[in-house]
């Protein structure tokens, strides 16, 4: 059941990013640990998701002291807007605040098992893939939205991904779907009602790492060959809102979290819309990047992820891998050259098949939204990050409008 007790007074709205995210939120993290005795010893916001006008969620990195002295490392979480069943719910007559301790998420009721050794040992058991202890390691943890676990045993790994009840049937019939069109997507072996999907490994090492280890890459001929072979089956989904569509949000998140930089990222996000126009109807990826597909010996192994694929735009899922490279180029500074060739090397297959202006608007839409990504993380100067991806953006930007021009 949930617990009410109160928290600082502050500001409803937007006003709740500073509420999560600044020093009140420990205060908020102290509250939601009292009715179980914990006590805080020290804490950090690792992840931000903020959906301006509506709703912030926050996840935290703890060290708790409980009441029979032990201390952990342990993850927490808290939300405004409509508190969910079964968490602590903190009040001071104008915010509402919901909060709780991983793997208790409200909307996850499987994570609880998923992240616990003996049930997972049990249900590895059951799916014929060996006895024995297991060690559990959290790959991904979105609050409210999904979970990853690698589960690894005598028998090597399997992914445990964790999603909505109401998701797990339909996630378990695409994965089968996809791997009977040969797209190599990882092998559902079983899910169970709550939403827990069973995954089975798949070989080779992301893009990103290939990228980093100077291993052999995919050509960009064969991206294409990849995204040809997403059955039409998925043009029944509802289908994906474009990176250019979804450019004034991402705008509207970097003015609430950066006022700085609002009147940029408006009038950026405004340019992206204005500018550019819809795309051919296509079945994509809907989140494809470096890090979505594995790779061996130059040749792709695995698509990673595909709770996004549906109907959508094809300049969606092309400027999507090419944004996120241009951006991961920028972060890695010791590698920025290898990155950007292959980008450019991408770029120059992409364009072949699409229109090459409209390709770069896509681009610059998909870094716009990727600028989001120091605040959502709380990395370490965070604005000096978001001001970087946001001139990367208006590079490509300037790229599409020079090629419109000459056209």
């Amino acid at each position: 059941m949930s617990t009410t007790s109160t928290i600082p007074t502050g500001q409803s709205g937007d006003h709740q990013l500073a509420l999560l995210t600044g020093a009140a939120a420990e205060d908020v993290l102290r509250a939601a640990l009292r009715p179980s005795g914990g006590e805080l010893l020290d804490w950090r916001t690792v992840q931000v998701e903020h959906q301006p006008g509506r709703r912030v969620t926050a996840a935290y990195q703890a060290r708790i002291r409980w009441p029979d002295g032990r201390v952990r490392e342990e993850r927490l979480a808290a939300c405004t807007g409509r508190a969910p069943a079964g968490t602590v719910v903190l009040g001071n007559g104008t915010d509402r605040v919901a909060a709780w301790r991983f793997p208790y998420d409200p909307a996850l009721p499987a994570l609880r098992s998923a992240y616990d050794e003996q049930a997972v040992t049990a249900l590895r058991g059951e799916l014929g893939l060996g006895d024995g202890p297991v060690e559990l390691r959290v790959r991904a943890y979105r609050p409210r939205r999904r979970a990853v676990i690698e589960a690894i045993g005598a028998g090597g790994s399997v992914f445990l991904k964790v999603v909505r009840p109401e998701q797990v049937a339909e996630l378990h019939d695409r994965h089968r779907m996809l791997r009977r069109a040969g797209v190599p997507a990882a092998p559902s072996l079983g899910y169970t009602p709550d939403g827990l999907l069973v995954l089975q490994a798949l070989p080779g090492q992301t893009l990103r790492q290939a990228l980093r280890a100077r291993s052999a890459l995919p050509s960009g001929r064969a991206l294409l060959d990849l995204l040809d072979r997403l059955p039409a089956e998925l043009t029944r989904d509802r289908p994906r809102r474009s990176w250019r569509e979804k450019a004034p949000h991402y705008a509207s998140v970097l003015a609430a979290a950066l006022p700085s930089v609002a009147d940029q990222a408006t009038a950026l996000g405004a340019a992206l819309v204005d500018e550019s126009a819809p795309g051919p109807s296509a079945v994509v990826h809907g989140d494809l990047y470096e890090g979505q597909l594995l790779v061996a010996g130059g040749r792709i192994t695995g698509l990673l992820d595909v709770d996004t694929a549906g109907p959508g735009e094809r300049l969606d899922d092309l400027g999507c891998l090419l944004g996120h490279l241009s951006v991961l180029a920028q972060m890695h500074r010791d590698r920025a050259a290898a990155i950007q060739r292959a980008g450019a090397g991408y770029l120059a297959a992409f364009e072949q098949v699409v229109d090459p202006a409209e390709l770069r608007y896509r681009t610059a839409a998909v870094v716009l939204s990727l600028a989001t990504g120091p605040h959502r993380v709380q990395e370490r100067n965070w604005p000096a990050g978001t001001r970087a991806r946001l001139e990367l953006a208006e590079l490509w930007l300037d790229s599409a409008r020079r090629l419109r021009r000459r056209g």
